[in-house]
């Protein structure tokens, strides 16, 4: 069975986070989970009181964000990659700038380190000129931009078809398993 990491940083955009999740499980993949204290509040706010419950019944593994010492936070965790859905503009900065000091930030290094995937969904709205550089320095190291941008070519007809979609296509990135995400038809 293939593992893959899911961390859900306190940007906007929780639903990605369990939208991704429920791909991941649909595929069979193992799910390794860690969130930041700030993605537990936004759960809760923008999907539901129960929303971190929900996610973590769907990960086979949840680790704590101060447990560097887990599994994930090593080469030898045999995992194909990393989605971190949505991904803060915190968590990138950390990430692009090495700044392991949390399991979420480590594990993504991990994976950078090792030539995994790493799909980072990127979420903010303008974008400064030092997102922009973090994003590009996260690229140079092998990471995918995803920012959670709408296929309106699509015709989604509610913003759950949008997220999913979106979901979709991250898990796509990580070339795990046949393609989920709706391809366009042309």
């Amino acid at each position: 069975m293939t593992r893959v990491v899911l961390g859900i940083a306190g940007a906007s955009g929780a639903a990605l986070g369990l939208a991704t999740a429920r791909h991941l499980a649909a595929i069979g993949a193992e799910i390794d989970l860690v969130v930041s204290a700030a993605a537990e509040r936004t759960l809760a706010e923008e999907c539901g009181a129960d929303a971190f419950d929900q996610i973590t019944a769907v990960a086979t593994r949840f680790h704590e964000r101060g447990n560097i010492g887990a599994s994930i936070a090593s080469g030898s965790a045999p995992v194909a990659g990393m989605i971190v859905a949505p991904c803060s503009m915190r968590s990138l900065a950390a990430i692009a700038n090495g700044l392991d000091d949390n399991l979420l930030t480590r594990a993504a290094s991990v994976q950078l380190k090792e030539r995994r995937p790493l799909v980072l969904m990127t979420r903010e709205a303008p974008l400064t000129l030092a997102h922009l550089r973090n994003m590009t320095q996260a690229t140079e190291m092998g990471a995918i931009i995803l920012p959670p941008v709408p296929a309106f070519y699509m015709l989604p007809k509610s913003v759950d078809q949008v997220v999913d979609q979106i979901a979709a296509r991250a898990v796509d990135l990580l070339h795990i398993a046949p393609p989920i995400a709706l391809d366009w038809k042309g």
